[in-house]
């Protein structure tokens, strides 16, 4: 973190600074003052969100399991680096409020399905870093269901609904993301409820937003991979 201004007012998220220009690199100074042990304020936010994939759940799984081939290309604007065999070094961004700014970077593991046929995503460490000021704690589960397109699509227009494929799969995740940051004396002496109402709703702003961008480049990375349609969804327009 650095200090922009001595102003206290919150930064909201933006395209022109969510997103890294370039290499990961820390923050120009810490968060806490020098020399002295300050203990994190953690902020909490719940996550759920799907996507459809017009092909069979076989297919989808396939496609995901195979996440080297997707993934780095499907976080862009973000920075993402492979970590071992199925974990990433992303840099998410600066992100920041009260005049201060924190850069965002994690390690996720990407595990493959269980028996229940469930994916798991859990932060990992990242070798020879040290987050200047800020702990994140990220837990994600995601499930594929495969339905009859004439079910799913029941209410299209039917011409539309004749150029889908026999089935298409519904992804369907949910995220528990904690984030604890060590912030500085004069942001500490500030109301508590403040700071806390401040870091969830940029939090949960935050998510929406990479989810956004994350969920729609999945989608047309998987179909254009595979050559397959991806029509637009009418209720969603």
């Amino acid at each position: 973190m650095r200090q922009d201004s001595a102003e206290y007012q919150t930064v909201e998220p933006s395209d022109e600074n969510c997103y890294p220009d370039g290499s990961f690199r820390q923050p120009e100074s810490g968060s806490a003052d020098a020399g002295e042990e300050v203990e994190p304020i953690w902020f909490h936010t719940h996550f759920e969100d799907s996507m459809e994939m017009y092909a069979d759940a076989e297919t989808v799984a396939k496609h995901l399991n195979n996440h080297k081939t997707w993934f780095c290309q499907c976080a862009s604007p973000m920075k993402a680096e492979p970590l071992g065999e199925n974990g990433y070094d992303l840099l998410i961004g600066r992100f920041g409020a009260f005049g201060y700014r924190v850069e965002a970077r994690i390690g996720l593991e990407l595990l493959p399905p269980d028996a229940e046929g469930c994916y798991l995503i859990k932060t990992i460490p990242v070798p020879d870093y040290t987050s200047p000021g800020y702990e994140v704690d990220f837990r994600s589960a995601m499930k594929l269901m495969e339905v009859p397109s004439q079910e799913f699509a029941a209410d299209w227009p039917s011409s539309e609904r004749a150029k889908l494929p026999p089935a298409i799969t519904i992804t369907s995740w949910k995220l528990d993301l904690a984030v604890g940051v060590c912030f500085p004396k004069f942001i500490r002496s500030m109301s508590q409820p403040l700071i806390e109402k401040t870091g969830d709703a940029l939090l949960e702003k935050i998510i929406k937003q990479v989810n956004r961008r994350l969920t729609y480049k999945t989608q047309v990375v998987f179909h254009e991979s595979l050559g397959i349609p991806f029509p637009k969804n009418p209720k969603k327009h």
